[in-house]
């Protein structure tokens, strides 16, 4: 038994290996969710979206964007506290908050976030003297923020309301009850592991050693998480019609479903799967006004950061690679003239001595 399950092994690795696997789940997700949203959107009217559009209110739509900005300033702690962990206290704050801001809205928006996450905060964390295995520590940190945060609040959620998430997973809400207690469970135990020592927290081997933090740290590491996630529910919240209605707790729990399976399918945007996935858990809601809510999240959440994140990024790398080597150059060559002209006079004095010995001779 035991040869045949290393033999198994030793064949999924040089067959498939756990890279084409990850991508072919992706694609599968991808397709199904493609397959699921044509299948809702049939006969739905474009003009009732255009009603629903103009019928949300101003001020939610400006409570939303303001809650989505909150969640961005939020999302900003997950580099610097990733900082603190790996001790790299030298990055100033405003480093941070421009490689997470950066990284999570062109990586997202792109798809496949952890490789051009990564190369984003790569590129500007190098200029602190970070190597390639300080910025997967950071990477493999602030995903473990994520997750937490993900994992307690739908924890939480599924226990409270375990019918919420029924019309998505399909499964009962007694399941889905234990489903959550097992998330809870789960943070507990990590909590307890933590606490037993430090030589425990300590993952990989040589430079890729990675001290998790303490378990009161955690609770701050879990609480970014929560946070941040907070505000996108309540934006997604401010957004919704008001008949029929739904509660926080509810919406929630569909959100952070609907996330996490964009975030599994490294869609660009998760485009299509978070939107199918929403239509799906929520059918008490019409088509027309759920799509017009969807449609405002996805510009104040996916849209505007997205653009906005291009530009600095783009007026950085301008700023770097072009306007400071022009001024670098623009100084040497003012300074060149002056130079010369004076060392000219200087040269003339030094041969003045050798003139009058060979007049001399």
């Amino acid at each position: 038994m035991h040869r045949l399950l290393t033999a198994l092994r030793r064949g999924f690795k040089e067959r498939i290996g756990w890279k084409r696997l990850g991508i072919a789940i992706s694609l599968l997700i991808i397709a199904f969710a493609v397959s699921t949203l044509v299948h809702t959107l049939r006969g739905v009217d474009t003009g009732v979206i255009l009603t629903a559009l103009a019928e949300i209110p101003h001020g939610r739509i400006g409570l939303a964007a303001l809650c989505v900005l909150c969640a961005f300033c939020t999302l900003t702690f997950y580099d610097f506290f990733a900082l603190r962990t790996i001790g790299k206290k030298h990055v100033p704050y405003r480093i941070a908050a421009l490689s997470s801001f950066t990284s999570y809205s062109i990586g997202h928006n792109i798809g496949a976030t952890v490789f051009t996450g990564g190369a984003i905060r790569f590129r500007i964390y190098s200029d602190y003297g970070l190597n390639a295995i300080d910025v997967a520590k950071i990477c493999f940190l602030s995903g473990l923020t994520f997750w937490l945060g993900n994992l307690f609040v739908l924890g939480f959620g599924m226990a409270y309301h375990p019918w919420a998430a029924s019309a998505m997973d399909l499964l009962p809400p007694a399941m889905n009850r234990l489903i959550a207690l097992g998330c809870l469970g789960g943070i507990a135990t990590y909590f307890i592991w933590l606490m037993i020592g430090k030589e425990r927290r300590e993952l990989g081997q040589n430079g890729w050693k990675v001290v998790l933090p303490s378990a009161r740290l955690t609770l701050l590491q879990v609480l970014i998480g929560v946070v941040d996630l907070g505000f996108c529910a309540m934006a997604m919240f401010l957004l919704m019609p008001q008949q029929p209605g739904i509660d926080f707790v509810s919406l929630a729990v569909v959100f952070i479903l609907a996330t996490l399976l964009g975030f599994a399918s490294h869609a660009p945007g998760s485009l299509g799967v978070f939107d199918a996935a929403m239509l799906v858990a929520l059918p008490e809601f019409s088509k027309e006004q759920l799509l017009a809510t969807l449609l405002v999240f996805r510009v104040l959440y996916f849209v505007i950061p997205f653009a906005i994140a291009i530009s600095i990024m783009g007026t950085r790398e301008l700023w770097l690679s072009v306007v400071i080597p022009w001024q670098q150059r623009r100084r040497l060559n003012e300074g060149f003239p002056a130079a010369s002209s004076a060392t000219v006079p200087r040269a003339v004095e030094r041969l003045e001595p050798v003139k009058r010995l060979k007049s001399r001779g």
